[in-house]
């Protein structure tokens, strides 16, 4: 009897895992830096140096915001209303993917050295990969818009990854529901302004509130290169139509 009990509780010791054992992915990815209240993490309150780890799930409620560092330098921003899971963050592959379920968010991210690595924001209906960039995701009510701060990134259709456009500084582009992808337009001033303003947490002073000077000349810069070929365009067309003259 005895040596049957101590057979059955060595095979157990054998199989199971034991309880303290780190389970798998539970791995550092980042920080909390700063935060406004209401904001959680896996639905438990969350605090200013709080460490993320991989398969987090990040949420703020109607008054809330969050700003967290990634441990590669990457920061990301998230607005109110909003939720997403680092599904996985590591600095060294240079291999991040994070899920955004609904809201908005500010990525700035450091640039991507590694031939393999690959930084990636899915929303239900899109995917946006990165090589180094600062940029805007938010989802609502099945539609998804990014916009390009600075750098550049791609927007690929969920449905259909060889549906896919490269998006540059000071543009912007809409995905609706899941088979139906805009084309890059310029992002206007007015719409950088607001949608960094949605994400910024005041206390942290104007450098990283704001709109960088780097960031409003590309805007700006896109909107005259743009506004130049619409009246070249124009001029063109209208020098070859016929006068209407005897």
């Amino acid at each position: 009897m005895f040596r049957s009990l101590l057979s059955i509780v060595l095979s157990l010791l054998f199989v199971a895992p034991p309880a303290w054992a780190i389970p798998t992915g539970d791995q550092p990815a980042g920080e909390v830096k700063a935060l406004i209240p209401d904001a959680s993490r896996n639905a438990q309150p969350l605090t200013v140096k709080d460490t993320l780890q991989w398969n987090d799930l990040l949420k703020t409620d109607v008054k809330g915001r969050l700003r967290a560092g990634l441990t590669d330098g990457s920061i990301l921003s998230l607005g109110s209303n909003s939720e997403l899971k680092v599904v996985q963050h590591d600095a060294t592959a240079q291999q991040t993917l994070i899920e955004m379920n609904y809201g908005k968010l500010r990525s700035q991210v450091v640039k991507i050295t590694n031939p393999s690595g690959k930084y990636e924001v899915k929303t239900p209906n899109a995917v946006i990969g990165v090589i180094g960039t600062d940029f805007y995701v938010a989802y609502d009510n099945n539609r998804t818009t990014v916009i390009c701060y600075q750098g550049q990134l791609t927007v690929t259709l969920a449905a259909s990854t060889t549906v896919t456009l490269t998006l540059n500084a000071g543009q912007m582009v809409e995905v609706s529901g899941k088979d139906v992808m805009g084309q890059p337009s310029t992002a206007p001033p007015a719409v950088v302004q607001t949608t960094i303003g949605d994400t910024n947490i005041p206390a942290l002073g104007k450098k990283q509130a704001g709109v960088s000077t780097r960031t409003k000349i590309i805007v700006a810069t896109a909107m005259i290169v743009t506004a130049g070929l619409t009246v070249a365009l124009t001029q063109i067309n209208s020098s070859s139509k016929p006068c209407g003259c005897k």
